[in-house]
C-alpha cells in the first residue's frame, strides 16, 4: 500500500491535492512559470520533473499517462512538443524556485516556480570542476587572443590611413611648387 506523504495536505483530502498539483503542473507548463506558495512549489516539482521526463520519452504510453495527471491536450502536445525537447540533454532539474517573500494579505511564503531555460554545463563524470575548468577554454584567455586580433585590425588600418594622409599631402604639396615655380618665372 502506497505511503501518503508526510505533513499536512495542500487541500484536506489526497484527492483535493492531487487535483491542486494537476492544475499547477498544467498552469506551469502552459506559462513556463507560477507564483504560489513554497509548500505547494516544493510539492509541485517532482509531480512536474516526473511529467517532463515522461514526455522526454516521447511515445504514446508516456503520453497518456500524463493525460492521466494533465486533462488539458494542448498543455500536454505543447509538453511533448516544445518543452520536451528543450530538455533532451538535461538529466534533470527541469524546474527552479525562488522564494520571493511573503504575501501581503496573509503573510504566507511566496515563491515563484519556473522552467529552467539556461543550456547545460557539462562536466564529464570523474572529473573535479578544477579539472573541467582547465579543459574547457578560458574567456579571459579567448578575450586576449580577440584584442590581439582587434589590435592588429586597428594597426592595419591605422597604417592605411597614414599612408593615404601621405599621398594626400604629397598631391597637395606638388602644385604649390609648382606655383612657386610660375612665380619665380614670371
Amino acid at each position: 500500500m502506497p505511503r501518503p506523504t508526510k505533513g499536512a495536505r495542500l487541500g484536506g483530502s489526497p484527492a483535493h491535492e492531487r487535483l491542486i498539483l494537476a492544475n499547477l503542473a498544467t498552469q506551469l507548463f502552459q506559462h513556463g512559470r507560477i507564483k504560489t506558495t513554497e509548500a505547494k512549489a516544493k510539492r509541485l516539482r517532482p509531480v512536474a520533473e516526473k511529467l517532463i521526463t515522461k514526455a522526454k520519452k516521447g511515445d504514446m504510453h508516456n503520453r497518456r499517462q500524463v493525460l492521466t495527471i494533465v486533462k488539458d491536450k494542448g498543455v500536454v502536445h505543447h509538453l511533448f512538443t516544445e518543452i520536451a525537447p528543450t530538455f533532451a540533454e538535461r538529466p534533470g532539474g527541469y524546474t527552479r524556485i525562488t522564494k520571493i517573500g511573503l504575501r501581503k494579505g496573509d503573510a504566507a511564503p511566496m515563491a515563484v516556480i519556473e522552467l529552467v531555460s539556461e543550456p547545460l554545463n557539462t562536466v564529464k563524470v570523474g572529473q573535479t570542476p578544477a579539472a573541467a575548468q582547465a579543459t574547457a577554454p578560458k574567456a579571459e584567455e579567448t578575450k586576449a587572443e580577440e584584442a590581439k586580433v582587434e589590435k592588429t585590425e586597428a594597426d592595419e588600418a591605422k597604417a592605411e590611413t597614414t599612408e593615404e594622409t601621405k599621398a594626400s599631402e604629397e598631391t597637395t604639396e606638388a602644385p604649390a611648387e609648382e606655383t612657386e615655380a610660375k612665380k619665380d618665372n614670371a
